[in-house]
């Protein structure tokens, strides 16, 4: 199988409010950006939609390390909080319904087709990539508002 980066980053202007995703996925010397957004969203959606986004482009199986400085992202998958909210029918510890209930079910079925190690990166920092995400979503934002 071939091996992809996908890099990610949403961000929301308010929250909720106007958003934008982007993502990076890299094959080798091939580099792609992507990016989107939504008039009225929140953060955590534009998180996830970043990362769905990104494994939609995969055309075939594959080995893919993600990287997001979302916490609420990693942390699902690498504590196993999806795994949870899936057996107890989208319902938290809490009894709580699970938030963004859609996307995670999107994303888990798209993370089934693949090898998928997630990783997490500190945002705003010294990760060009991380950095080149925040700077697609932030300008997918201002398209929403034009």
């Amino acid at each position: 199988m071939k091996r992809v980066l996908l890099y990610t980053d949403g961000a929301c202007s308010g929250n909720p409010g106007p958003g934008g995703w982007g993502a990076i996925l890299i094959y080798g010397e091939i580099k792609k950006e992507l990016s989107g957004g939504e008039t009225s969203t929140t953060n955590n959606r534009m998180e996830l939609t970043a990362v769905i986004e990104g494994l939609k482009r995969l055309k075939f199986p594959c080995i893919v390390d993600i990287y997001s400085d979302s916490a609420y992202t990693v942390n699902a998958f690498q504590e196993g909080w999806v795994r949870n909210w899936e057996k107890g029918g989208w319902i938290k510890a809490d009894k709580k319904p699970v938030l963004n209930a859609d996307l995670w079910q999107e994303l888990i079925s798209l993370v089934r087709k693949h090898q998928v190690t997630f990783h997490k990166v500190k945002g705003h920092s010294d990760n060009q990539l991380n950095n080149r995400c925040d700077e697609l979503a932030r300008a997918a934002i201002l398209s929403k508002n034009d």
